[in-house]
């Protein structure tokens, strides 16, 4: 049984002592050593970083690390500080409170690490020093100690060990050839080279697949002498057998030879029958399996090179199937002087032809190797433009890249005036400014019944009069001639108090002569009142009723847009939006290690992109007059439902990597989580809003009609297509199917939770609304599942397959559904 892979990594640049130099190097080595050591593709160590810590911290660690090393486990300690030694000789490793003058009691003394090494159970550990051992050398140079001490005599002894070092006993090491105040660190140039044959693959010499111990060594040595002739890196290695410290994508592909069959048609006599070869050839030439798709190739090859002009046509031809293609034959590109531009490079062809590997002619191009091609990262100069290129090369052949990057004149912005009003400018002047006109409010109809005149006539039922308005001073109520009475003209008719009683306008009635109220009272009538956003209408004439009968008040329809917003609805629909800045934010700022979330976890960028659309839709709505009340939160609460997948997700990664004391999560992790959380919580309000509108009558019922089985069915298999695919991603790669379990177990949750919620909320409308985010939320899975397995080249995608067919029907099945429910008769609901 393989035991466990554990790295310690101890970065001390910062002292509280004033006689040692202050480091910029450690930090950023720690970060770079970090991210590479803990890669599970790459290195798969599980890291402990103990950054700026005293003597007797760092000491523990070292303890800890040696004596818990079990026979099988791989130990890797780093140290990145300044080293120092005392008077007889002995060396020490400078912690924070580590005073020159007292070694002994403030110091990491080399023995003390070597007794640990030497009490370890562990029979595989690699110890690699950057440290400095001399004065300065030049600018750029930092001292790390003074004096000169040999390293490798205090690490003698012991087997199944081996330390290798940044320089000799004589030499200096190298921080970087920049180290101003106002530019972030940079790594070592030691550590430098060896992040960078780790993660490239360049220190497998042999391209086996796998950099082993001494192929590192070799590759530091070359890599430092060549940035600085200056350092050379040591080592003393006593082992057995070969110590693997890291898995390389420089393999060398082994062809395997042609059938037997297919041999004889090649060397046939018959040109017809060589013709036929060259046709299987081609065929095995795109072959998922490479060993077999690289015989064929070298077997098409020889024959181009030595057969006659028709069959090495037709086999030169199958050749060019397999050239190595990249979608953009150069990249130009601009920016600002020193600042950074992207871009991306795609590679095309059967699977023989994609297997490549980037390398850049200069460092100003940075290449970060992702699944089906690279992403670049291109620095500009001062001025001017800088030229360099990009080699991608495989098995099949190379092709060359030209990149270059323009440095843009930097504008300075020109200063706005904004002119004013001339009446806003005057100073003293006396002048008020003319307010803007507003709407005049439309004044509250008052019908008052007046005492009638016994000598006027009196005015048949049917005869309307015209009703006048005339605004009193101040707030006063206007009062409003009855109608169907004559008013007596020297009595002033007085409203009653506005919080007394609300008045409204009587339709065609005429009051009787007994119910005629004593002068100096108010004889209203309450029948009616106008909507709040309707203006005056005429009055029309009715039959005259009893003046004791009961006002019908008017019913405003279910259909008219609500005149105020509903908090909760509101907020839903503003933290949503909120989400959207969050999740597009965090899309390009660094998620661990220096790595955006499309490098670090391929193919969560979709998913969180077609969440975040919905959630931009679905916030608008909610914030919209005639959607708020029902379609904008039923979306809302489905975004919501699809948002737990990435919520999930991101908290389970912080959740094991603090379990392994890494807390490397950069600023992109909290951008998508706090996007994640946003969602989630305006899902929730969304669904709050629904069950406080009373129009909507939001409620659960049974399954009914077969659309709605159909979209629990589709989800369902969904769910199995996820589950089959992880199993036989476990039965190719149990190591690859542990990183992506939560992909595709959440992923199968949520397929089956999302439909049955949708299909049993009522109305239907709303469920509908709720399925179709939700289902878009479940096709944004597919990105980072497949993206789990598709460099998995042997690995059958059958459950993968299914998984598509399954959401893509699903996602039909939701538009028959809406049909459905909008061909509804009005006031069922199924």
């Amino acid at each position: 049984m393989a035991g466990r892979r554990r790295a310690l990594i101890v970065a001390n640049g910062e002292y509280d002592n004033a006689g040692l130099q202050r480091l910029g190097s450690p930090a950023a080595d720690a970060d770079a050593l970090a991210g590479v050591l803990g890669d599970r593709a790459i290195s798969d160590f599980e890291v402990c970083v103990v950054r700026n810590e005293t003597a007797h911290v760092v000491q523990a660690e070292i303890e800890d690390l040696c004596l818990e090393g079990k026979p099988d486990d791989v130990l890797l300690m780093h140290f990145s500080c300044h080293g120092l030694k005392d008077d007889s000789g002995g060396l020490y490793f400078a912690a924070r409170n580590t005073r020159p003058d007292r070694l002994r009691s403030t110091a990491v003394p080399a023995q003390f690490v070597q007794q640990c090494i030497r009490q370890s159970r562990s029979r595989s550990i690699v110890l690699l020093l950057d440290c400095c051992y001399g004065g300065a050398f030049g600018q750029g140079v930092a001292v790390r100690a003074s004096g000169d001490a040999n390293v490798l005599d205090s690490f003698r002894g012991g087997r199944g060990r081996a330390v290798i070092t940044a320089s000799n006993s004589i030499e200096y090491a190298f921080e970087g050839a920049r180290l101003a105040s106002d530019e972030p660190a940079q790594p070592s140039v030691f550590t430098s080279a060896l992040v960078e044959g780790l993660r490239t693959g360049e220190a497998d010499r042999d391209e086996d697949g796998w950099i082993a111990l001494g192929e590192l060594y070799e590759y530091l040595f070359d890599r430092v002498r060549e940035r600085n002739p200056k350092q050379t890196p040591s080592r003393d290695i006593e082992m057995q057998g070969e110590l693997y410290l890291a898995k390389s994508r420089r393999r060398r592909i082994k062809p395997s030879a042609v059938p037997p069959d297919l041999a004889a048609a090649i060397g046939a006599e018959n040109p017809f029958t060589r013709l036929g070869a060259v046709a299987e050839l081609r065929r095995r030439l795109s072959s998922a399996n490479l060993p077999v798709a690289m015989g064929a190739f070298q077997a098409l090859k020889t024959m181009a090179s030595t057969d006659i002009e028709h069959v090495a046509a037709a086999a030169s031809d199958a050749l060019s199937f397999a050239v190595v293609r990249v979608d953009a034959p150069s990249v130009r590109l601009s920016a600002p002087a020193g600042a950074r531009a992207s871009a991306s490079l795609r590679v095309s062809g059967p699977p023989v032809a994609r297997e490549v590997r980037f390398e850049a002619s200069h460092p100003w191009i940075a290449v970060a190797e992702v699944p089906g091609g690279a992403q670049l990262s291109v620095t500009a100069g001062e001025s001017g433009t800088r030229q360099g290129k990009v080699v991608v090369s495989g098995p099949t052949g190379d092709v060359v890249v030209a990149v270059e990057v323009e440095a843009l004149p930097v504008v300075e912005p020109e200063p706005v005036v904004s002119e004013a009003e001339p009446e806003a400018v005057v100073a003293g002047s006396a002048a008020v400014p003319e307010p803007a006109a507003a709407a005049e409010p439309e004044p509250e109809v008052v019908v008052a019944a007046a005492e009638p005149d016994p000598a006027a006539p009196k005015p048949a039922a049917g005869l309307e009069p015209a009703v006048g308005a005339v605004p009193e001073p101040a707030a006063a109520v206007e009062p409003e001639l009855a109608v169907g009475a004559v008013p007596e003209p020297a009595t002033a008719v007085e409203p009653e108090p506005a919080a007394a009683v609300e008045r409204e306008r009587a339709v065609g009635a005429a009051p009787e002569p007994a119910a005629a109220a004593a002068p100096g009272s108010v004889a209203a009538e309450q029948t009616g009142r106008f909507a709040a956003d309707s203006g005056p209408e005429p009055v029309v004439a009715a039959e005259a009723r009893p003046a004791a009968a009961a006002p019908v008040p008017a019913a405003r329809p279910a259909t008219e847009p609500a005149g105020a917003m509903d908090p909760v609805g509101g907020f839903a629909g503003v933290v949503a939006i909120a989400g959207v800045v969050f999740a597009v934010a965090g899309l390009s700022l660094d998620y661990r290690y220096g790595y955006s979330l499309t490098q670090y976890r391929p193919g969560m960028e979709s998913a969180v992109l077609i969440v975040a659309a919905c959630a931009l839709v679905a916030g608008i709505l909610t914030l919209t007059p005639r959607t708020r009340s029902s379609t904008g939160p039923a979306l809302l609460f489905g975004t919501g439902l699809a948002a737990v997948f990435g919520l999930l997700r991101f908290l389970g990664e912080a959740i094991a990597l603090s379990q392994n004391g890494d807390t490397e999560l950069k600023t992109g992790y909290t951008f998508e989580l706090l996007a994640h959380i946003a969602w989630l919580v305006a899902g929730a309000s969304a669904l709050a809003a629904l069950r406080r509108n009373p129009a909507v009558a939001l409620g659960a019922g049974p399954v009914r009609g077969w659309p709605a089985w159909a979209a629990i069915g589709l989800g369902a298999t969904a769910a199995i297509g996820w589950i089959i695919q992880l199993v036989d991603l476990n039965t190719y790669d149990s190591s690859d199917a542990g990183r992506a379990t939560a992909y595709f177990l959440l992923g199968a949750l949520l397929a089956v939770s999302v439909p049955v919620v949708a299909m049993a909320l009522r109305p239907s409308p709303v469920g509908c609304a709720v399925l179709a985010t939700g289902t878009a939320g479940l096709l944004g899975v597919l990105a980072p599942t497949f993206a789990s397995v598709v460099e998995a080249s042997s690995l059958a995608l059958g459950g993968q397959l299914i998984a598509v067919v399954a959401l893509v029907l699903l996602a039909a099945d939701t538009v028959v559904l809406a049909v459905r429910a909008r061909n509804q008769p009005n006031g069922r609901q199924s």
